[in-house]
């Protein structure tokens, strides 16, 4: 269970990633919409899990790829925003967030058994 100062400070550095995604993304990332998701903070505001969306993304590993590799200059922007909130600036690992991916098959699937039922209550309501 996350405490109240974990809870604020995860706010805090979900919206300054956006922040640095959004502005400052486009010189390292191109015009790759990057959103973050989740972020996590463990009791000692150390260390950050952040989850991230790729909009229109084939290939969202490689693009995960490229944010890892820029994750010190990441850090480092991260930084300049959050300096006077806390004694050490924490390190952070991002990872992939496929939920959306996930509820779109899972939409999918519904989507198609519904379809495959929709024939047979038509054809039982035409006998009679």
């Amino acid at each position: 269970m996350e405490s109240k100062r974990q809870a604020k400070f995860g706010r805090q550095v979900q919206k300054d990633l956006s922040e640095i995604f959004l502005r400052e993304g486009k010189a390292l990332f191109g015009t790759q919409f990057i959103s973050v998701s989740q972020v996590r903070v463990t009791p000692d505001l150390s260390y950050v899990k952040s989850y991230l969306t790729f909009l229109n993304e084939k290939d969202p590993q490689r693009m995960l790829n490229l944010i890892k590799l820029h994750n010190k200059e990441l850090r480092t922007m991260l930084a300049s925003r959050i300096r006077n909130e806390v004694r050490k600036i924490p390190e952070i690992e991002f990872f992939y967030d496929d939920t959306m991916e996930y509820v779109e098959k899972m939409d999918k699937l519904f989507a198609d058994l519904k379809a495959k039922e929709q024939p047979k209550a038509d054809s039982e309501t035409t006998i009679e």
